[in-house]
């Protein structure tokens, strides 16, 4: 009785020792796509106010987790179904993302500043919009959030799948890979927003440093000023990052998945193309669905 107790024991340990392994090979594969999933969830969960930054992000968070709570199962029932539909769904969420950047871009280069009284008339209408404004980019990051999350999920499948052939494991793969993939899922997301909570809150952090301090030109105070100074200037560079970050994501998704972009022009350097991929990608969904609301809203109109 009790030597069977040892050995189910001892096939917990080896079980839990190769999902160690497996996981490790995920999160190493997934690391790339982790910041590109930080630098963008960093850039949606900015532009609120003070107070609603937390609680915004726990939204976000809270999306982020039902949204591998539905990809997790979804992407082992597809791959036993029809696995071809996994790159399908990929290619489709890398036109999303890739639309996403170059909107911002086509945001940031062409539509002009509001100036003196359209600045008043806008600052009026915040209050009243600011509910409405909130679920929207709460919507945006979530929807956003969700095409990362899948393309996380299937690339720690694929290290799962490469860590059990390596390992020679004596347990069922499923059981492996669902268990590897379902932790990776959790790191990521609790690793992502919590590094995004720290950046949002560099102010805050900085004044109670401050605070603190026994000296204005003490090592606290001295911190705590950097900290608050370099705030906006992090905030804008997460802005720039985020939407690179999106057009490589996405460029990535196109490379990886279509043989004939991944063959092209072998001598350029791959994150030239996939960002290249991405432009063309976003620029011609944007185009398009510029003409489906100019012809919509045409029709629809009195």
């Amino acid at each position: 009785m009790a030597s069977g107790f040892f050995a189910i024991l001892d096939d917990i340990a080896a079980l839990m020792d190769d999902i160690a392994v497996t996981s490790k090979i995920a999160t190493q594969k997934t690391a790339g796509i982790l910041g590109d999933d930080l630098a963008v969830n960093a850039e949606k969960a900015t532009g609120f106010l003070s107070s609603r930054e937390i609680p915004v992000l726990m939204k976000i968070m809270k999306g982020s987790f039902i949204n591998k709570l539905i990809i997790v199962p979804f992407v082992f029932l597809l791959e036993w179904l029809y696995s071809p539909a996994i790159k399908i769904i990929l290619i489709i969420g890398g036109f999303y993302l890739a639309y996403e950047g170059v909107e911002k871009i086509v945001e940031f280069l062409f539509h002009r500043k509001k100036k003196g009284v359209e600045v008043i008339e806008e600052s009026k209408q915040i209050p009243e919009n600011s509910k409405d404004a909130e679920k929207s980019k709460v919507k945006s990051a979530i929807t956003t959030d969700f095409i990362l999350s899948l393309e996380i999920v299937i690339i720690a499948l694929a290290a799962a799948k490469e860590g059990y052939e390596a390992l020679k494991s004596q347990f069922n793969p499923f059981l492996v890979e669902i268990v590897t993939v379902s932790i990776v899922s959790i790191v990521a997301t609790i690793g992502v927003y919590g590094i995004v909570a720290l950046i949002v809150r560099m102010d805050d952090t900085g004044y109670k440093l401050i605070k603190k301090s026994k000296k204005e030109t003490g090592i606290l105070a001295t911190l705590g000023n950097l900290l608050i100074k370099a705030l906006p200037f992090v905030i804008k560079a997460l802005g720039v990052i985020g939407t690179i970050a999106l057009l490589l994501v996405s460029g990535g998704i196109f490379d990886h998945n279509i043989d004939y972009l991944h063959h092209f022009s072998p001598t350029v350097p791959s994150m030239l193309k996939q960002f290249a991929y991405g432009i063309v990608a976003g620029i011609v969904v944007l185009t398009l669905v510029t003409l489906f609301k100019k012809v919509f809203l045409k029709k629809t109109s009195p």
